[in-house]
This record gives structure tokens, C-alpha cells and sequence, in this order.
């Protein structure tokens, strides 16, 4: 099951559970659109995976399956 990670890794802006901007890897690492758009040029610092964007859990499954709150932020 995703984590939902609550923001950007790079800029640590705000990625709610329904935001249509957050962008994953294959390993979660997550990026707010503009840095995925912009700087990383849809590719993932991390692994060189790209990026995509992020599913939306239902508001219903979010209440059973909580989003993260543990915050990542990395110096790229």
C-alpha cells in the first residue's frame, strides 16, 4: 500500500492524500509537479526512476488507511 507521503522531498511543499500534484518512483520517493516538471525533468534523483503521477485514495479508505505524516526532505 502507498504511503502518501505529506510533502515534496525536494521544495517540502504540501502533497495532501487528493492533491494532483504529487508525482512517485517505484520506491515512493515523492515530488511535488513543479520540481518533477521542472528541475528533475520527470526523472527521480534518487533512483533515476520517473516519475508519475500519484493515485488518490477514495476519502473512504483514507479514514481505514491513513496517509503518511512522516516527513521527508532531501538536499539535491
Amino acid at each position: 500500500m502507498l504511503e502518501l507521503r505529506p510533502n515534496c522531498e525536494r521544495c517540502d511543499a504540501d502533497l495532501h492524500p487528493e492533491s494532483a500534484l504529487a508525482r512517485i518512483c517505484s520506491f515512493e520517493c515523492t515530488f511535488c509537479a513543479p520540481c518533477a516538471e521542472g528541475p528533475l525533468a520527470h526523472r527521480c534523483p534518487n533512483c533515476t526512476g520517473n516519475l508519475t503521477p500519484r493515485p488518490i485514495r477514495p476519502p473512504d479508505k483514507l479514514l481505514k488507511y491513513p496517509a503518511s505524516t512522516k516527513r521527508i526532505l532531501k538536499s539535491h
